[in-house]
């Protein structure tokens, strides 16, 4: 009985001991572990599939060491590499793509695939010209790919406009395993540039017209009630209201040029976007022949955002009437939506509208552009400022099926802290 008892536990010993040598020889870094209690020291090197064990001088006073040497290039999947980079690389504000030696993505972080509109899970997988967008004779990664050469600041001037850097992992035989991109976008630069221009415009406008302006209308004023009456009803209908319409686009284009004072309260997204955006669009679209909808997401429901009420009003009030003066006779619907994207919330204002022309439609958040023979060209510029005066961005898509714009603010749970 007792010898069946100890061949039992000797079975089960070996057993256990198959288990750990199964588990070292699958570990794929090399290691040292020495265990001064029982005086023997197991250590593998890389490349070997079994470890070596050696005798050391048994101590009860040391404590059990553990070494080891990971190359996370060469010992662990790469695969887990970059599912452990991405978190940290969607905190960087540049593109960022890792592309194989077939120029298919593996990593592509958030900013890459916001600024580009995909769905960055989507997009694993797919080559890279399906993200960009652009020939392949175009893209700088695969130029880097095909001459095996990193790229060195290299400027790029098609559509996505800034520097661009690229590095090569290899594998251990010297062929690519991956070609890392770096993308550094300069619109930013350039809109700052053209705001720092525009700024300087607006101090000699408000300078040099408005004052004249208002002295003009005050004598106008003062005047009209001594003129005939064929005089007077003309300033009183035409004059005064042209040079109150002056003085109106001098102010727009004050608030885009300057920064404006951004008065934060706390409310919640859904009940702001049903409640003010839609008893505004609903009353005005009366007047238009325009079906006003809204497709929220549920799970922002309960959100609660940080802003100013009446600006961001003002924003949805600006592209409700930038759609209801593109359109054509037929009656125009508009959608309003709200989408919740990885740490983004999405906010999509679209109507059924002709369309904007592909030629023009890179020049619609410029200051002073329209296409319109009575428009300012301010609406769309103040939009897109009150926008990113809430750390948001703003964006337009537009094909023959009509036109969405595509607002953009993080996703925070606590109030974002805004300067005015």
């Amino acid at each position: 009985m007792n010898d069946r008892l100890v061949q039992s536990q000797i079975e089960e010993l070996e057993r256990k001991l198959c288990a750990y040598e199964r588990l070292i020889e699958t570990l794929p870094f090399p290691f040292t572990f020495a265990d001064y209690e029982s005086g023997i020291a197991i250590e593998k090197k890389r490349g070997d599939v079994r470890p070596h064990l050696r005798t050391i001088p048994p101590s009860l006073e040391k404590e059990a060491k553990w070494q080891w040497d990971i190359d996370l290039y060469r010992d662990v999947p790469f695969e887990k590499v970059e599912a452990f980079l991405t978190p940290l690389l969607d905190l960087v504000p540049h593109h960022i793509v890792f592309v194989d030696d077939k120029g298919i993505i593996t990593l592509c972080n958030l900013q890459a695939a916001i600024d580009t509109g995909v769905e960055r899970d989507a997009i694993i997988g797919k080559h890279i010209r399906d993200l960009l967008k652009l020939p392949d004779e175009l893209i700088a990664t695969l130029e880097s790919l095909e001459k095996g050469e990193p790229l060195y600041n290299h400027e790029v001037l098609d559509r996505f406009y800034g520097i661009v850097n690229t590095r090569f992992i290899y594998n251990d035989d010297g062929s690519i395993k991956r070609v890392i991109s770096m993308f550094q976008s300069l619109n930013m630069m350039k809109e700052t540039e053209k705001l720092a221009v525009a700024g300087r415009i607006a101090a000699g406008i408000a300078h040099e017209i408005r004052n004249p302006l208002t002295t003009v209308r005050g004598y106008l004023q003062l005047l009209k009630t001594e003129l005939p009456d064929r005089i007077a009803s003309l300033v009183e209908r035409l004059l005064i209201p042209e040079l109150d319409r002056a003085n109106g686009i001098i102010t727009d284009f004050l608030n885009i040029a300057k920064p404006a004072d951004v008065k934060m309260e706390t409310f919640r997204l859904h009940r702001f976007l049903r409640d003010d955006v839609g008893v505004l669009l609903q009353s005005e679209a009366l007047l238009h022949s325009v079906n006003v909808h809204f497709d929220l997401d549920e799970q922002l429901d309960d959100y609660e955002m940080s802003g100013d009420r009446r600006q961001l009003l003002q924003v949805f009030l600006n592209l409700f009437r930038n759609a209801v003066e593109a359109k054509v006779a037929k009656t125009m619907n508009v959608t309003v939506s709200s989408r919740k994207v990885n740490h983004i919330v999405q906010l999509r204002f679209c109507d059924d509208g002709p369309g904007i022309p592909p030629s023009v439609i890179d020049h619609v958040f410029d200051p002073f552009f329209s296409t319109k023979e009575t428009g300012t060209g301010l609406g769309l510029s103040l939009s897109k400022k009150i926008v990113e005066l809430h750390r948001g961005t703003m964006k337009v898509q537009s094909d023959a099926r009509g036109t969405c714009f595509l607002i953009e603010f993080p996703l925070c749970s606590q109030p974002p802290f805004l300067s005015s």
